[in-house]
């Protein structure tokens, strides 16, 4: 037996520490100090002291931490188990998927194809789209960026550029608009919107039976 541990988590008790106070500054397990100190009885100023304690700003702030921490742990699992349902992505489903996010984000009128967006992700899927199912020339292509007066409009093109693959000879001039936000304001949005087009009447009808088609089955 821990003799002289023993004696000194005594003391430490009698003094009104707590258990894991104890364990920490003798080295011990907390099941050790536990044991050793059954017998001593606490009085209601030390208990009030420890409970004082337990509420302190850094036990909060601990407790906390450790929240967010175990459920950003239960997120990451249960998108995990998510992302095991879907094994690959056919033509088909590219070809309902992109019909879907054009509804949501694409151009009706003019009969022309665009779609504008300040997402990456979501330029990539619909360009993705546009090439594999749309089977787009690469000549027809044409960007446009909106961007606040203020941003890097040299970067936001060449951003754009890597993102949609398309070159930025073949974008239209950039539309530099005021910004309104208040200075010192965080940008939601440094490289601005990104609009793609393809001028072709043909594809602009297509895309629309698609989304027709879908919403028939659906609805």
């Amino acid at each position: 037996m821990k003799y002289i541990e023993k004696q000194k988590a005594l003391e430490l008790r009698k003094e009104g520490e707590s258990i894991k106070f104890i364990a920490k500054k003798l080295g011990v397990a907390k099941s050790s100090v536990s044991f050793w100190v059954r017998d001593i009885k606490l009085t209601i100023k030390q208990k009030m002291k420890l409970t004082e304690k337990g509420f302190s700003i850094e036990a909060i702030e601990r407790r906390r931490e450790n929240r967010l921490v175990n459920e950003n742990m239960k997120r990451i699992a249960i998108i995990d188990k998510a992302k095991k349902i879907i094994k690959n992505i056919s033509k088909k489903e590219l070809l309902i998927i992109g019909s879907m996010l054009y509804l949501g984000e694409g151009g009706k009128t003019k009969r022309m194809v665009r779609l504008s967006n300040s997402d990456p992700d979501v330029i990539k899927i619909i360009m993705e789209f546009f090439r594999k199912i749309c089977n787009v020339p690469e000549n027809k292509f044409r960007g446009y960026i909106h961007i606040h007066s203020h941003l890097d409009i040299k970067k936001a093109e060449k951003y754009w550029s890597n993102i949609s693959q398309i070159p930025i000879s073949r974008f239209y001039k950039t539309y530099s608009k005021p910004s309104i936000a208040g200075l010192g304001k965080k940008d939601s949005t440094p490289n601005g919107t990104f609009e793609i087009y393809v001028n072709d009447t043909k594809l602009f009808l297509t895309i629309m039976g698609w989304i027709e088609k879908i919403k028939e089955l659906i609805i």
